[in-house]
């Protein structure tokens, strides 16, 4: 296994043993009651009763016995759940991929972690306690239904706000290493450390949970704040975190870690020979996994490797597909691809070779749309931000870029049901509605370029920048149809992670992003709306007034730097109920209140996705799961070596096969397009 790679060798760091650093924190941590740091921000209370009153609370990390887990515990194990992927999957095979950049770490977390290689490593390949099934979405009397994985079992008890688990004795690290109750409670250190310099983490971990206590080495259980519907997600979809790997974590985490290949619990490794920097890197599923034989696992992780090539141009990586170098591509999300390289009429896909699906599936909706910071100059004024809305066209993006296969996104937050606001509609392209927000901000005058200038003679320009490559052309329309109301973008295309690392650091001017969302019953507002995660002292003490001495945080999701009072109240107000109607109601009202504020634009959304694969690569009858995002993100597909062999030489000798050209639409929604054909996905 990779122990380190790059930078500095192992043999010139310091040696480092948290141990004793890591008891004592589980021996003196507390969780401050949300309230109580609320009554010290606002002045109610001073430091020295703050002090008094933190006495009384228990501590995070509780130690108990076997006897002291209450009885009455209603025990599950997800038991009756369908099956996911085909027994007639094949094991063995190398799986050829590609990536635009080359990862930048391999840690899962801190700074550049969070970037496309991430899924390979955590996200979709790493074992939780349990996980929720991608095709039972249906919501039973203690939350949505879940089948395990590291889990033997787990009971839920509302009334405690407390998750109680019983760890499969079996389950392993790559290392060979037991996963035990230590690693979860390890898992909460290491969140909560200054260290991993990953503020969301440090955040979400100590305002998220209450505790955790451990009964026995298989046996823990970890409470939560508020009683939510979902309470039982927010536990069970917990990743362990190896304590024996990170004995050395310490201020230098960053750099010590940077290389070194953490140990999973998943079907694949990375070997330090197979990190090729720059060019390529793979991953070897191990022969012996611990889970290799468990339901809902043992039809999935099929090939043996997988190798990922770095392509950073797009069209060579099309053409790499094309040669079956690459044996699926998504670029046929993108119109360009789907109507024109890789047509239905195409030639290798009318002879069979390439099979062509689109999938529809049913998930929130990536927050596809233009970023806008409000702590640049000029943003930070509400109308011209209206402005910008009103002067981005994504009707023409959706009906020429996309050609008509894509719908215009209304909220931050679509796709979720009952929680989605079910009347509010983004601004339209009106040129009349910007140019009279442009002038409320003091840009009435076309200079002679036609850009709307100021009084001081500050033009009204702006750098919108993106970390996606595929979607330059798609900017340009939007680049174009600004300049009608007197608004320039300057494009600035960067890669993926380069992308992602000035927006995470807050310093673009606009960007074109999505956030990921999760299958989550109801969405999320913390992390990109919270005004502590936009600033590091956000106000002064009364909680209203803006803190003048106050400094961006950076490496937050609050992409916009969002900070309103109000806002912020509703925030915490939602994040403290576990009563659903009054969750809908903050959520109608949080969104009314981004939509005033206008610094997110919403661009599209789509119900479907696309992927093209050579034939080799099969998928189970139904292709893929309700939740899939992409026709990866499962691993459901596996290799057929005799199919590969046989296309090779019909490629050859001539020889065709029936054209594959599906569309799988038994999770579409009701009302389908005329031409079903047309996929509506952005990649």
């Amino acid at each position: 296994m990779l122990s380190g790679c790059g930078g500095d060798s192992a043999s010139s760091e310091v040696a480092i043993d948290n141990t004793e650093e890591v008891q004592e924190y589980y021996r003196t941590f507390k969780r401050p009651p949300l309230e109580l740091k609320a009554q010290l921000a606002s002045g109610a209370i001073d430091q020295e009763e703050y002090n008094r009153q933190m006495e009384s609370v228990e501590p995070f990390y509780q130690f108990k016995t076997i006897e002291d887990l209450p009885e009455g515990l209603l025990w599950e194990r997800g038991e009756g759940l369908p099956e996911i992927g085909s027994s007639e999957a094949k094991k063995g095979g190398t799986a050829y991929g590609a990536l635009q950049d080359f990862p930048r770490t391999l840690r899962r977390v801190g700074p550049d972690a969070n970037g496309s290689f991430r899924p390979y490593i955590l996200d979709d390949v790493a074992m939780r306690i349990a996980r929720r099934h991608p095709n039972d979405t249906s919501i039973g009397p203690r939350g949505h239904y879940y089948f395990p994985e590291l889990a033997e079992e787990w009971a839920v008890d509302f009334e405690n706000k407390t998750v109680y688990v019983r760890l499969d004795p079996e389950a392993r690290f790559s290392d060979g290493e037991p996963v035990t109750s230590d690693d979860f409670m390890f898992m909460f250190f290491f969140f909560q450390s200054s260290y991993i310099r990953a503020p969301w983490y440090n955040n979400w971990y100590v305002e998220s949970y209450t505790g955790i206590t451990k009964y026995d080495d298989h046996t823990f259980s970890i409470s939560v704040p508020e009683a939510k519907p979902d309470m039982n997600s927010r536990v069970l979809d917990l990743i362990p975190v190896p304590e024996h790997f990170f004995k050395e974590l310490g201020d230098d985490y960053v750099e010590r870690y940077q290389w070194r290949f953490q140990p999973t619990t998943g079907a694949y490794v990375i070997k330090e020979d197979d990190i090729k920097k720059g060019r390529s890197i793979s991953l070897t599923r191990q022969k012996d996994w611990w889970a290799k034989d468990k339901k809902n696992l043992r039809y999935r992780y099929n090939p043996d490797r997988i190798h990922l090539t770095v392509i950073r141009d797009i069209p060579k990586m099309f053409e790499s597909f094309k040669r079956g170098d690459l044996d699926a591509t998504g670029l046929v999300n993108l119109p360009e691809y789907n109507y024109e390289k890789l047509p239905d009429d195409d030639p290798d896909v009318q002879a069979g070779y390439i099979h062509k699906v689109t999938f529809y599936n049913e998930i929130p909706r990536p927050t596809y749309g233009l970023w806008i910071n409000t702590a640049k100059p000029l943003l930070d004024d509400v109308h011209v931000r209206r402005g910008i809305n009103y002067a981005t066209n994504w009707n023409r993006v959706i009906e020429e870029y996309f050609r008509g296969d894509n719908v215009r996104m209304n909220t931050t937050a679509d796709g979720y049901g009952e929680f989605t606001h079910p009347t509010m509609k983004a601004r339209p392209f009106d040129v009349d509605k910007a140019l009279a927000e442009f002038a409320k901000a003091g840009f009435a005058k076309r200079g002679p370029d036609g850009i709307l200038v100021n009084d001081e003679g500050q033009r009204l320009s702006f750098t919108l920048s993106t970390g996606y490559r595929t979607f330059q052309d798609m900017l340009t329309i939007v680049k174009e149809e600004a300049m009608k109301a007197g608004l320039e973008f300057r494009l600035e295309v960067l890669d993926g992670t380069a992308g992602w690392k000035m927006a995470q650091e807050k310093k673009h001017d606009i960007t074109f992003s999505a956030l990921g969302v999760s299958p989550e019953m109801y969405p999320r507002y913390w992390e990109t709306y919270h005004a502590d995660n936009a600033y590091d002292v956000p106000w002064l003490p009364d909680g209203v007034t803006p803190n003048p001495d106050r400094k961006i945080k950076t490496q937050t999701n609050n992409l916009q730097s969002v900070a309103d009072p109000e806002l912020d109240a509703l925030i915490m107000a939602y994040r403290r109920s576990d009563d659903a109607e009054e969750m809908k109601k903050l959520a109608f009202r949080m969104e009314e209140i981004l939509y005033d504020n206008a610094s997110f634009c919403p661009g599209f959304v789509n119900p479907s996705y696309r992927v093209a694969f050579w034939r080799w690569v099969r998928y189970p009858d139904d292709f893929n799961v309700k939740l899939s995002a992409s026709a990866g993100e499962w691993f459901v597909s596996w290799l057929d070596q005799d199919l590969k062999k046989e296309t090779l030489e019909a490629r050859k000798s001539g020889k065709t096969f029936e054209p594959v050209i599906k569309v799988y639409d038994q999770y579409a929604p009701q009302s389908l397009p005329e031409d079903a054909s047309l996929a509506r996905n952005a990649p």
